[in-house]
């Protein structure tokens, strides 16, 4: 229990002291954002900034910190310490990151910031893969909401009914204004959100026989899976995402002023890391063990696993807690991936979106495609959505780098997002080559070919931050 009331409260510190080094890295002023600048009334709209905060929560979180932190727990408490730092010097960085960049680019997508700092190659790989991305995640966050409301519901309304509901109201959320629908409801799941997982934690604290293990950098998951570099691709949403780059230009268009970046951005991937945090301490406690949570997930799914939880700890209450957690938090989570997509199209195509029917023309398709998709299994797909997550995550740090070098006159500002993103390219290349939904290749070739791909990508970052330099010089 110490460990994890100690990893709460470096995550608090971290907010408060390698956010502000963040924050003075990249530089706010009083420039005028996009949100008054351009108030088009349907994507750039000022929002006030505690709802900033909580949209940006709800935006990235979903099921993301609860189901990645509970499969990430089955590694053992060294999970914790992926959570917390993972979260503290890459997740937080990389969202704020992006959207500050993307506040200074007129609320630019991380496609179009990929393009005008990596170069046009760059524009044209980020357009497809955050796309493909944004459907997977979308689509991820349409069947397992609806697997949980079928099982609750009469039986004549399957899960297929609950598919397409779900996916009319994504049709309506993502054609929308962002202060219509998203501006109203979200605030409110967001408290939800908190307040369902600080009352998981005051169970698991104070309720009897409930046991937090203590850290151990032994690797405790049943299966023998290595924690490199599995656990640090499981664990996604609650320490670092790519998914959440692609979220965070959708909040640089609404905030009114770039100093509260550090809060909606940074602030908002600290709580999620707490409710991660918090969630993988729930499943070890709760199951009393790695073997027995790994047994549980793989018998009733993440769903029926955060079900039991939240019922036995919290009763009824814990019960419709559990409900709106894994159904309201991922079809919010959703419908935003869906607009971001809608938005990075409507860059690439140059379709006005203030215009309905360009709108539809656009997010109609996007849908048609993901209810094909969610005929395919979870778990397939939670697989895939994990690894192109961290290869996005990889790419827009890659990004932010390049904007620190090429708008900082001190070279080694950019250090703050080059070592995390060299990081995430060693864990990338080094999944995608040894995962059975990769290459499949013997650790002993895919551990040094990953770690080696990273090292010459910092290489490279090394004889460009000098040449940027001496030309400054």
């Amino acid at each position: 229990m110490i460990s994890f009331l100690i990893a709460l409260a470096v995550l608090a510190v971290g907010y408060c002291t390698y956010g502000l080094i963040t924050e003075k890295v990249f530089g706010p002023d009083d420039r005028t954002t996009p949100a008054v600048e351009i108030n088009d009334g349907v994507d750039c709209v000022p929002i006030k900034t505690w709802k900033a905060l909580l949209i940006q929560l709800l935006n990235i979180a979903g099921t993301g910190p609860i189901f990645g932190a509970l499969m990430g727990a089955c590694f053992g408490p060294v999970v914790f310490l992926w959570i917390v730092f993972g979260s503290i010097l890459g997740g937080a960085v990389h969202d704020y990151m992006c959207g500050m960049i993307s506040e200074r680019n007129n609320g630019a997508s991380i496609a179009e910031l990929s393009g005008i700092y990596l170069g046009k190659p760059a524009l044209y790989i980020m357009r497809i893969f955050s796309i493909l991305l944004l459907l997977l995640t979308g689509t991820v966050f349409v069947t397992s909401p609806a697997a949980l409301i079928s099982s609750l519901t009469p039986k004549f309304l399957g899960n297929t009914f609950w598919i397409i509901v779900i996916l009319i109201y994504y049709v309506l959320a993502t054609l929308l204004p962002v202060d219509k629908v998203i501006g109203k409801l979200y605030p409110v799941f967001g408290v939800i959100l908190i307040v369902m997982a600080l009352s998981i934690a005051g169970g698991i604290l104070f309720l009897p026989g409930y046991t937090i293990p203590e850290i151990t950098l032994s690797n405790l998951h049943p299966e023998n899976l290595p924690v490199w570099p599995f656990m640090f691709v499981t664990v996604a949403c609650g320490a670092i995402s790519g998914f959440h780059a692609t979220q965070s230009p959708m909040m640089s268009k609404c905030i009114t002023s770039e100093k509260v970046g550090r809060k909606v951005f940074y602030g908002a991937m600290i709580i999620e890391s707490v409710i991660a945090l918090i969630w993988a301490a729930a499943g070890v406690a709760f199951y009393g063990g790695t073997e027995m949570l790994q047994q549980a997930i793989s018998s009733q799914g993440q769903s029926g696993t955060v079900y039991q939880i939240s019922k036995e700890l919290l009763g009824n209450v814990g019960g419709i807690l559990a409900i709106v957690g894994v159904v309201v938090c991922p079809i919010t989570s959703g419908d935003t991936a869906f607009r971001s997509a809608r938005l990075i199209l409507a860059e690439w195509t140059k379709l006005d979106q203030k215009k309905i029917g360009y709108r539809l023309l656009i997010t109609l398709p996007l849908l048609g495609v993901s209810a094909v998709l969610t005929q395919l299994d979870f778990n397939v797909l939670w697989r895939y959505f994990s690894w192109s997550n961290q290869t996005l995550a990889m790419i827009a740090l890659w990004v932010a780098t390049s904007y620190l070098i090429k708008n900082n006159r001190n070279r080694f500002t950019s250090l703050l997002t080059a070592l995390p993103a060299t990081f995430m390219s060693a864990v990338s290349v080094t999944y995608i080559l040894v995962a059975s939904e990769g290459f499949k290749l013997p650790y002993t070739i895919g551990y040094p070919v990953g770690i080696t791909a990273a090292a010459v990508l910092f290489v490279i970052y090394i004889v460009l931050m000098s040449r940027k330099n001496s030309k400054v010089v």
